[in-house]
């Protein structure tokens, strides 16, 4: 089988988009190669399709709340049927992609799986079975992760949902379920909980561990799962899940309390595993390359994006490095920058990564917290504001005394510098992304010989300058964005 040659490969339309466009603008002889729709996870079983959901959602809650502030709703109508189709019309957007990637000059484009033979060889195979063989100068690994599935007894016979069959053909169209149990604690299931709950859908989340979201504060963790339960969301903790099965109408899942050794039956319509994600490292025959990965199967890349054969790059959520498209767009333009800019090699910084949980009340974050802080003999000093200390939240209807009180918490050195900063509450994402560009002011920076700060050659010390925006990380999808990339212009 003859090898087609070209100058640089691409496995995974997500973030890797970018590099294909950057690389074809460079005059490159482009691959890409995609195993399932194009666009990646984001659009097309991810962030964008779910806060397709998610909003709506918010809609049905803050009409809830309104009570606060002197008005009263009569429970809302759900047009299921029109809300489903603003989803699919998202997703569907990977369609129109497709077609038009066919017709690009310069760039072939393959359909599959790819997995390494040798260090600058790929073999794809397609759907019909066949085999494509190509060869490149370099090669962008960009092929994303995919849901884990814990060992249950009993799970595989009773059927369960994961966010990319949810997004697929398990997708319930006519209506959403009466009831639904949901595995795990982190943000897809805090998000989904919050979804399906907002529609009607009665909720148990099972979670392992004492708290849910664990990544965040222990006050947010704990805000969260209040509201939770004044929604109506029954969170079981410190549960164990030992078996699943089913009767042809519902489905049943045993749960074993791990302090007590206490066992509990749970039914619903529906069973939706929320339990973290998993690389698809595995399916590259990354050894033939070459190409490291740790533990748990993530790729290791240094702060160039290089993996450990050189013209081997990896971004996105395969290097396990903050799984957020926001940040796989960030090292997608590292990587083009360093690949086709021509100009000084920027590394990758980590220290600012923002990300939002879009349950409710809405939780948004950057930086280290408390604990991480502790945990790392940091000194640090510690300040909050709630939304019921300010007019706008009180013209929202929070007070001091609501159980569902909801704050901002900043964390410094104590000398000025910022290291994490913490929210819970409406519009959480937006209200972050200030702290974000203020942790990036010096990202790219370095000394000059005249003492001062310069980026790439430019002084950094000259007020109202773009480059803490333009090295920020922009939490996606969030409002930020519209502001944020207003600068391209510029």
């Amino acid at each position: 089988m003859n090898a087609k040659k070209y100058d640089i490969a691409v496995i995974g339309s997500g973030a890797g988009l970018m590099v294909v466009e950057a690389a074809l603008n460079s005059g490159m002889r482009v691959a890409l190669i995609e195993a399932s729709r194009f666009g990646g996870t984001c659009l097309t079983k991810g962030c964008i399709p779910s806060k397709m959901l998610v909003y709506p959602a918010d809609v049905i809650r803050e009409t809830a709340e309104a009570g606060r502030v002197g008005l009263n709703f009569e429970k809302p109508a759900v047009d299921w049927k029109l809300i489903s189709e603003r989803m699919w019309k998202q997703i569907n957007y990977s369609e129109t992609m497709e077609k038009s990637l066919d017709r690009v000059e310069g760039l072939g484009v393959y359909k599959g799986f790819a997995e390494f033979v040798s260090p600058d060889s790929l073999r794809v195979k397609n759907k019909d079975g066949r085999y494509d063989l190509l060869t490149a100068d370099k090669i962008v690994i960009a092929a994303g992760a995919h849901s884990f599935t814990p060992e249950i007894e009993g799970l595989e016979e009773t059927g369960y949902i994961t966010s990319e069959s949810f997004f697929g053909d398990k997708y319930p169209h006519e209506k959403p379920w009466e009831d639904l149990i949901i595995v795990g604690d982190g943000a897809i299931a805090a998000e989904f909980a919050h979804i399906f709950s907002a529609f009607g859908t009665k909720i148990t989340l099972i979670s392992k561990h004492e708290r849910i979201l664990r990544s965040e504060e222990e006050e947010i963790s704990d805000t969260v799962s209040a509201q939770f339960s004044k929604n109506g969301i029954k969170v079981l903790r410190n549960k164990n899940t030992l078996s699943a099965s089913s009767d042809g109408k519902q489905k049943t899942m045993i749960v074993e309390d791990k302090l007590t050794g206490e066992k509990t039956q749970i039914a619903a319509q529906e069973i939706f595993i929320a339990t973290g994600v998993r690389p698809y490292s595995d399916t590259l025959s990354l050894d033939k390359a070459g190409v490291a990965t740790d533990s748990a199967g993530w790729i290791v890349t240094d702060e160039y994006m290089q993996t450990t054969r050189k013209g081997i790059y990896a971004i996105g959520d395969i290097n396990g490095k903050f799984k957020f498209r926001h940040k796989a767009n960030y090292e997608a333009e590292i990587l083009i920058n360093n690949l086709f800019g021509g100009g000084e090699k920027r590394k990758a910084s980590y220290d600012s990564v923002p990300w939002a949980i879009f349950t409710h009340p809405q939780v948004a974050h950057v930086g280290i917290t408390e604990r991480q802080a502790k945990e790392r003999g940091i000194s640090y000093k510690v300040s909050r504001n709630s939304y019921s200390s300010i007019a706008g939240g009180i013209a929202m209807g929070y007070g001091s005394k609501d159980e569902d009180a909801v704050f901002v918490k900043l964390i410094s050195d104590g000398k000025g510098k910022l290291l994490g900063a913490h929210i819970v509450g409406p519009q959480a994402a937006i209200l972050v992304q200030p702290f974000v560009y203020l942790m990036a002011c010096g990202i790219g920076c370095k000394k000059s010989h005249k003492g001062l700060f310069s980026f790439f050659g430019k002084d950094c010390v000259s007020p109202g300058t773009l480059s803490p925006i333009r090295n920020s990380m922009v939490i996606h999808p969030s409002l930020s964005e519209l502001t944020a990339w207003a600068i391209d212009g510029l």
